[in-house]
C-alpha cells in the first residue's frame, strides 16, 4: 500500500488508498497502524478531507523478511535466524492474524539390527556404578554387572589448590641438595659488604662495588663488625700486601669503615664467606643456600633486580677442580633437565680456577646459569680455613627457566591464573 502511495505522488485520500489495498476494513486498519508506526507515512487534514502522505520508500524490516521467506513455503522453527523469530513473535501478537502454525508429527521405526539390541539389553545384566550396603546384604550384587568407564573420556577442568609452580620447584630443590648431603646456610638480606665484597677478596675499588650494581642503605649506614674483628685483621692484611697467602694483595689502603657498610646482599656467595668463619662450620662439609639476592639491573626478559641464586660450597682434603665440575654438571641435567652443559673459562675475583656453566635444551636454547670455581687462599686463609673449598653460585631462576620451558623470567611472578592453574604437579 505505501509503495502504491509513493508511485500516486505520495498522497491519497483514505478511500482511494483503502479501494487501492484490496484489504477489508480490518486488514486495512491494521496496515495502516503499523505504518505509521514504522514512521512510513503519516496522516494530514485538507479541506475537510484526511490524507494519508508517504515519507519514505517503505524499509524491509525483519517481519518483511519473515512474510517473504514464508511466502516461499512453510519454515521450520528451528530454521529460522534469531531476527526472524522475534519477528515471529510479534506478528502472532498482532489482532489481524497473518500467520498460520502447523504441527508436523514424524513416526519412527526400529531397523532389524535396533531391534535385536533391545532384546539383547532386556537380558543384559544389570549394571551399577557402585556397590550400596543393601546390594551387599541381599546378595544381589551377584547378578549384576559393574559400569565401566572411559578413562579417556573428556572431562571437566578442575583447578584444585597447589603451591606456585617457581615455589614448588625451589621446595623440591632444597630436598635434593639435602638428599645428596648438603646443609643450608643462613645469613641476613641487610649484609655488611665485609662478606659480601672484602672477605670474597674483592677490591674496595672494584666496578661491581658501584651505585649501579649494588643497592646501598641509608639508614643506619654502616654495622658493627666487632665480634669478627680478628678475620676484619686478616682480610685488611690480605687486601694491603698478600699477608700469609703467597699473594702480593691488591695494595691499596683497606678502609675498616668500608667494610662496615651495609647493604642489600647482591650475591649468594655472601652466605659462602659467613660459613666460613661460623662456629659449627664441618669440615669435611657440604652446604648450600638459596638466598634472595637484589642488583639495580635493567628489567628484560633474563634479568630483574631481585632474583634467586642457590649457592653452595663444599670443603675437605682433597677436592679438585674436576669434583667440581661434576657438582655443576649434576644440577644442569638432573634440576634443570638440560641436553647439554657447556663450561667455559671465566674470572672471578675469589675464585681461580674459575669457570662459568651454560646449559642447552631444544625449548629454550643456551642459558647462562652462573659462576663456579676453587675459593682462592687469600678467601680462606684469611677467615681460617686451610682446605680447599669448591663454590659455586649459580640462577635458580633460569634452572627453572629451563626446566619449565619459559623464556621469560618475569613469568616466575606472573598473576595470569591460566598460567598458573596449567602448571603440572609433578
Amino acid at each position: 500500500m505505501v509503495t502504491w502511495l509513493v508511485r500516486a505522488g505520495g498522497r491519497s485520500s483514505i478511500d482511494d488508498a483503502k479501494r487501492a489495498s484490496r484489504l477489508d476494513d480490518e486488514g486495512f486498519n491494521v496496515a495502516i497502524s503499523w505504518a505509521l508506526r514504522k514512521g512510513w507515512l503519516h496522516v494530514e487534514k485538507a479541506d475537510n478531507a484526511t490524507l494519508l502522505v508517504a515519507r519514505k520508500e517503505p524499509e524491509e524490516g525483519s517481519d518483511e523478511r519473515l512474510l517473504a521467506t514464508l511466502d516461499a513455503g512453510p519454515q521450520a522453527f528451528k530454521d529460522l535466524s534469531p531476527p526472524l523469530l522475534v519477528a515471529l513473535t510479534d506478528l502472532r501478537k498482532r489482532p489481524h492474524v497473518v500467520l498460520q502454525q502447523r504441527n508436523v508429527k514424524r513416526r519412527y521405526i526400529l531397523t532389524e539390527a535396533g531391534l535385536q539390541a533391545v532384546k539383547a539389553a532386556e537380558k543384559a545384566p544389570r549394571a551399577v556404578s557402585q556397590l550400596t550396603p543393601e546390594l551387599l546384604r541381599s546378595g544381589t550384587w551377584r547378578g549384576l554387572k559393574l559400569r565401566t568407564y572411559d578413562i579417556q573420556a573428556p572431562v571437566e577442568a578442575l583447578w584444585p589448590g597447589k603451591k606456585q609452580a617457581y615455589k614448588r620447584f625451589l621446595d623440591d630443590l632444597k630436598w635434593k641438595l639435602v638428599a645428596l648431603g648438603f646443609k643450608e646456610m643462613e645469613g641476613p638480606i641487610v649484609e655488611f659488604a665485609f662478606f659480601n665484597c672484602d672477605a670474597l677478596f674483592m677490591p674496595q675499588d672494584h666496578p661491581a662495588r658501584e651505585i649501579h650494581d649494588i643497592y646501598y642503605v641509608k639508614h643506619p649506614a654502616y654495622g658493627d663488625l666487632s665480634s669478627y674483628s680478628t678475620q676484619v685483621r686478616h682480610v685488611q692484611a690480605t687486601h694491603e700486601d698478600g699477608w700469609h697467602t703467597g699473594s702480593t694483595g691488591w695494595g691499596y689502603p683497606f678502609s675498616t669503615e668500608t667494610t662496615r657498610r651495609l647493604i642489600l646482599r647482591s650475591q649468594g656467595t655472601a652466605l659462602s664467606a659467613r660459613m666460613l668463619v661460623n662456629k659449627d662450620l664441618e669440615i669435611p662439609g657440604k652446604y648450600y643456600s638459596l638466598s634472595r639476592c637484589y642488583r639495580p639491573d635493567v628489567v628484560d626478559r633474563t634479568h630483574l633486580t631481585e632474583f634467586n641464586q642457590v649457592e653452595g660450597i663444599v670443603v675437605g682434603d682433597g677436592l679438585t677442580f674436576r669434583d667440581l665440575l661434576g657438582v655443576l654438571k649434576m644440577f644442569a641435567t638432573e634440576i634443570s633437565g638440560a641436553d647439554k652443559v657447556r663450561f667455559r673459562p671465566d674470572y672471578f675475583p675469589f675464585t681461580e680456577p674459575s669457570v662459568e656453566l651454560s646449559a642447552y635444551t631444544t625449548e629454550a636454547g643456551w642459558l647462562e646459569f652462573g659462576g663456579a670455581g676453587m675459593f682462592r687462599q687469600e678467601v680462606t686463609l684469611p677467615l681460617g680455613i686451610e682446605v680447599p673449598v669448591l663454590a659455586w653460585g649459580l640462577g635458580v631462576d633460569r634452572l627453572f627457566m629451563m626446566k619449565a620451558g619459559i623464556s621469560d623470567i618475569r613469568e616466575l611472578f606472573t598473576q595470569d591464573l591460566t598460567w598458573l592453574r596449567r602448571q603440572r604437579l609433578t
